[in-house]
Parts: C-alpha cells; structure tokens; sequence
C-alpha cells in the first residue's frame, strides 16, 4: 500500500477516535475524553498534512470526511445506540460510492 493511503488512513482512524472521544466527553465535562479527543485530532490532522504532499487537497478531503461520516455512523449504531433510517442508510452508500468512484476513476489521486 502507498505511503500516503497509510497516512490518509491513520488520519480518518484517528479522526474516528477524536470525534468518539467527543461524544464520551460529555461536553468536555469529563477529563480524559476530552484529552483524548484534542490528541486524537492533533494526530489526525497532522496525517492528513503528510498526505497532502501526495494528493490533492480536495481529494483528501473529500475521502478523509465521507469516510469518517460512514465509520462514525457505525459507531454511533453499534456503541450509542443510535438508529439509522433508510435514507441514513442510503445517504451513507452514496457518500461510499463517492470515495470508491474517486479512488478507482480519478487521475486526481496516485494508484
């Protein structure tokens, strides 16, 4: 795997975790969470900066955030117990779709 898909893929894992920890925090009322969540995105912006020197900035973005979308929906179904309707659902396919169409057609990222 490409250096830069390690780095973008660091970035949205720690991104997941960064807006994980927000929610455990309670509004920043818990300590530890909250602590969590400022190094987590510390650590996610600063891979999403090294994977900047490979791909576009619209490019890494666009995955970097429709992918945390997806996986912090996840969490939110699993963990909190949050319910996704149909068209969450549907939503969440389409915005799958986008990276997918991006990482397989775009001459805007490296292979």
């Amino acid at each position: 795997m490409p250096v830069h898909y390690i780095y973008l893929l660091l970035a949205i894992i720690a991104e997941v975790i960064g807006t994980s920890a927000m929610q455990a925090s309670a509004q920043f009322t818990r300590f530890w969470p909250s602590v969590l969540m400022v190094a987590a995105y510390m650590a996610s912006f600063y891979f999403m900066s090294s994977t900047l020197k490979y791909m576009p900035v619209s490019i890494v973005y666009a995955i970097w955030s429709g992918l945390g979308i997806v996986f912090i929906a996840i969490i939110g179904w699993l963990w909190y117990k949050q319910s996704l309707d149909f068209a969450a659902i549907l939503g969440l396919a389409l915005i799958i779709a986008g990276v997918a169409i991006i990482h397989l057609f775009s001459n805007s990222t490296l292979h």
